[in-house]
């Protein structure tokens, strides 16, 4: 039996008493949960209602025959592997099963070990199926979200520079500023293209688990004064100004360079771009000993309640505020490297006010240090047991 949280169900459906008891004897001792029905009608029932994994059908039964009973569970479920056992095995019943959705065929009468080993392969197969199956639906979810993101984020900036280029074509050479105002607005334009598929090979990148494969010492303050640094400027002549309130021995926490660096500079583009007029942004941070939690806050337009729960949706943008450039990925990028991380993103935000996104990331401990613990936890209680044995210390 595979590894599963729950034990596997398994339905014997079978006429003869005795063949229902020696199943359910051998599939139990093996840790399944097996339920026997003497008739084809209770069978079919009990299938319905418990959706097991594998159903084990007598061919020759009053009633509702095996061949109805396996025919009816296929069509209902064909991912409930389908077991026959009879009697009267020939050729023919075994061919004739298998074209009804059986998987495989055991004669009667058969060894403990002769079932659990068929039982066991049926299993593996179901178990293959299913993981193909899942495989196959985030294949084509991914072919969805590739055409919706061809389709939608390109095709807009792809028009708009084919208009401008068509307006240039027709300007001729006596206005040259004009010229110069369609080249910029094209020059935009491509700007746009160039930062969505960036932002959407990094989304593939983390999510393929091609991003974050390190797991490093790493001073979030180093990272975050680099990246105030780089925005200093720009955020001074949009009227903003940045601060850090991030402790001086730093902040170290476990993680990957790169990761992280995209993380925060996401966090801190979008406070900048948001903000007001003389607004600010403030980096904190606190810690314990298992976590750090960064707190990137704004003076900004904040986000209505409506919006919150879509936030961190891949291409989610809040309508008023579309006329601010970006590409509708940040926030995703931002959500699927904390979640690799082992970590959580959440947010606080009131409307005209500002919001605040709080990362917790899990703190760094140094080897070293663990070692020590386990050490002074050991003598701890090899003190505690020596007191108990000798209260008077005698």
């Amino acid at each position: 039996m595979t590894d599963q949280t729950e034990p596997q169900t398994i339905v014997v459906i079978d006429d003869d008493r005795a063949i229902r008891l020696s199943c359910q004897k051998i599939l139990s001792k093996s840790g399944f949960n097996v339920e026997t029905f003497d008739n084809g009608a209770h069978g079919l029932e009990a299938v319905a209602r418990l959706k097991p994994a594998l159903a084990v059908v007598d061919l020759k039964m009053p009633g509702i025959s095996g061949t109805e009973v396996i025919s009816r569970i296929h069509e209902s479920d064909p991912g409930i592997v389908i077991i026959v056992i009879t009697g009267y095995a020939t050729i023919d019943t075994a061919v004739g099963a298998m074209k009804l959705g059986a998987y495989d065929f055991l004669p009667k009468p058969f060894s403990p070990e002769e079932l659990r080993l068929i039982v066991n392969r049926g299993l593996e197969r179901r178990r293959l199926a299913l993981e193909s199956h899942r495989t196959e639906m985030e294949r084509e979810i991914l072919k969805h979200r590739f055409i919706t993101f061809v389709s939608h984020q390109l095709q807009t900036p792809l028009v708009a520079i084919h208009q401008y280029l068509d307006v240039l074509n027709h300007l001729g050479d006596a206005d040259a500023a004009k010229r110069r105002e369609w080249i910029d607005r094209s020059l935009k334009r491509t700007e746009q293209l160039q930062a969505i598929i960036k932002d959407w090979l990094t989304l593939a990148k983390v999510e393929g688990g091609l991003y974050s494969r390190q797991r490093a010492k790493v001073d979030l303050r180093e990272t975050i004064t680099a990246i105030i640094d780089t925005y200093e400027d720009s955020a001074a002549a949009e009227g903003v100004t940045l601060e850090d309130r991030l402790p001086e021995d730093g902040c170290p926490v476990v993680g990957d360079p790169n990761c992280l660096s995209v993380l925060f500079d996401n966090l801190i583009v979008n406070a900048i771009k948001y903000n007001k007029p003389n607004g600010k942004v403030t980096v904190s941070a606190d810690r314990t000993a298992d976590e750090v939690v960064v707190s990137v806050s704004d003076t900004g337009v904040g986000i209505p309640e409506k919006y919150r729960k879509m936030l961190f949706n891949e291409f989610f943008r809040i309508e008023e505020l579309k006329k601010t450039t970006g590409t509708g990925l940040g926030l995703a990028i931002c959500k699927r490297i904390v979640s690799e991380l082992g970590g959580r993103i959440s947010l606080e935000s009131e409307v005209n006010v500002g919001s605040t996104f709080r990362v917790q990331l899990l703190a760094w401990r140094d080897p070293v240090n663990v070692e020590q613990e386990e050490e002074r936890q050991k003598d701890a209680i090899s003190n505690d047991t020596a007191q108990e044995e000798n209260p008077d210390g005698r």
